[in-house]
């Protein structure tokens, strides 16, 4: 089930030459299971059809206040978010002004819906000071705004004013409909694995792909944390709404674990090399019958972090072959952890896939979350972490 299915969610799109994008926005709502009604405004129906969106929407597409005197009303009412996308400055300054001379506008002044914008403008209108200071106004009243986007534009300008992407924008939605258990707290998550060099062409590394990491941060940022992604190597995107801190040995990744002093939770998931070369050679090592490894441990983060004096709460992983509770509570003990994560690995388990299984361990209670996406685990997860260590 994904996060948006049966949400209700209404689509103001305003005139702009982007428009079009909102097609695709509304189709992908819809593909998602969202239930979706648009309004549009006049000038929106010179760039797109009303027909196109009601066909897509499945729904009839409203565009004037006049049709019926209560539609506002009843539009203000009905949906758990209202997205304006795109938003132009039009939109945006009478938003901020409070005036009601449209079907959308006076479903923004009557409405309780949280409020999101996706702007997309000119760039000079973007930076525009009277443009800045509505959009100041707007965020001061608690309304989010996405993007804008930096690009080509229309009209063949470049610069900050490009509607934000259909999937930036969707990936961004998620967090109207959680609960915000973890609103106020900074998170930092280690994500993927690291890679030690051997020579200048040559690295230690395994087979993490950092997709359990990155889904963690994603549902930290849907449940209201400020979230830090330390990634080491991977081909995955940053999760919308999430810093993201690249890098590549275990070395790097414990000094940024280290500098972020303040956080209130730190969850370890990255598969940190727990060996690296003694001696790194400069030079390409030259095949010359076998080649022997001097190596050293490196440090481990989270172990480092447990013996620390700091308010964060700890949150561990470990991926093991065997015996994997019991060598999982073991690590639970040792680095002082709140909360480990037991996952199984090896023979196409684990590393690199889209679903897993997991054990949720803590000092009073082991808790089992059978094999699903890793999405879905990461909301289980902050839900237990709620539970069992935050509530």
């Amino acid at each position: 089930m994904h996060y948006l299915k049966d949400r209700k969610i209404l689509v103001g799109v305003t005139g702009s030459i982007a428009a079009y994008k909102a097609l695709e926005l509304v189709s992908r709502l819809k593909q998602l299971g969202a239930e979706v009604r648009v309004v549009m405004t006049q000038n929106a129906e010179q760039f797109v059809t009303p027909l196109s969106f009601a066909t897509l929407s499945q729904n009839e597409v409203l565009t004037n206040t006049f049709t019926d005197p209560l539609a506002h009303i009843a539009l203000a009412k009905w949906p758990e978010l209202i997205l304006i996308a795109p938003a132009t400055a039009n939109i945006m300054a009478k938003y901020a002004h409070g005036f009601g001379d449209d079907l959308l506008t006076t479903i923004l002044l009557a409405t309780t819906a949280k409020v999101a914008i996706a702007p997309a403008m000119n760039q000079a209108m973007w930076a525009h000071p009277a443009v800045q200071e509505n959009y100041a106004k707007l965020q001061a009243r608690n309304v989010d705004f996405i993007g804008p986007a930096a690009g080509l534009q229309a009209c063949g300008d470049v610069g900050l004013g490009r509607m934000a992407e259909v999937d930036d924008i969707i990936n961004v939605l998620p967090k109207y409909f959680q609960p915000q258990i973890l609103a106020g707290k900074k998170v930092v998550i280690t994500a993927g694995p690291t890679q030690e060099p051997l020579d200048p062409v040559r690295y230690l590394t395994n087979y993490s792909s950092g997709k359990m990491g990155y889904a963690l941060a994603a549902s930290c940022y849907y449940h209201g944390a400020e979230v830090i992604l330390i990634s080491g190597p991977t081909g995955l995107k940053a999760p919308a709404g999430c810093g993201l801190i690249k890098v590549t040995t275990a070395q790097e990744m414990q000094a940024q674990v280290l500098a972020q002093a303040d956080a209130d939770i730190i969850i370890g998931c990255a598969a940190v090399c727990d060996f690296k070369a003694q001696d790194y050679q400069s030079h390409k090592i030259k095949k010359s019958g076998d080649l022997n490894l001097n190596l050293a441990l490196n440090e481990d983060i989270m172990a480092t972090l447990g013996k620390q004096k700091h308010k964060a709460m700890l949150i561990g992983f470990a991926a093991e072959t065997e015996n994997l509770i019991e060598n999982a509570k073991k690590k639970l003990q040792n680095k002082k952890l709140d909360m480990i994560i037991a996952n199984p690995v090896g023979d196409g388990v684990g590393f690199n896939q889209d679903e897993q299984e997991i054990f949720v361990i803590t000092v009073k209670d082991t808790v089992h979350l059978p094999k699903q996406a890793k999405a879905m685990l990461a909301d289980q997860i902050i839900g237990q972490l709620f539970v069992a260590v935050l509530h």
